[in-house]
């Protein structure tokens, strides 16, 4: 991880690179740039930097801190990735204090299944008592 550093502090964020990628995601593609301002401002979030101080990237955490977290908004920039960044980024995130002793984290992902399996992160073994309201186009007619 030499070049770079992960940081959980709400000021290093630079909310126009977190909004700009977070924008052109699968996941929230034309989010507004309030809705994600204000996810970010009530979430634990990580951020990853090169040394020169450029954010390249983003996890997010929803959490109680007490039983429950939600993993969110994971990337990192494309011209940054296989240098091992990401599975750094998840050993802090796992490793925070406001982390520990939750009974439960969740997450979901479409692509990155091998990266969090390295971390304990499993399919869910009771599918049946999830359940969901998912709107996926919300951000269509913000």
């Amino acid at each position: 991880m030499e070049g770079y550093r992960i940081s959980s502090e709400y000021t290093d964020m630079d909310l126009s690179v977190i909004h700009t990628y977070i924008a052109n995601s699968y996941w929230a593609k034309n989010i507004p740039l309030e809705t994600m301002k204000k996810a970010v401002q009530n979430s634990l979030c990580f951020g990853v930097f090169t040394e020169s101080g450029d954010q390249i990237g983003f996890a997010r955490m929803v959490t109680d801190s007490a039983t429950f977290a939600y993993l969110a908004d994971v990337f990192i920039l494309d011209e940054h990735r296989g240098k091992g960044l990401s599975k750094r980024l998840m050993q802090q995130i796992l490793a925070h204090p406001q982390l520990q002793g939750l009974r439960r984290m969740a997450l979901a992902t479409r692509d990155a299944h091998g990266l969090y399996e390295q971390f304990g992160f499993k399919a869910l073994a009771s599918p049946d008592t999830f359940m969901e309201l998912h709107q996926p186009k919300v951000y269509e007619s913000a």
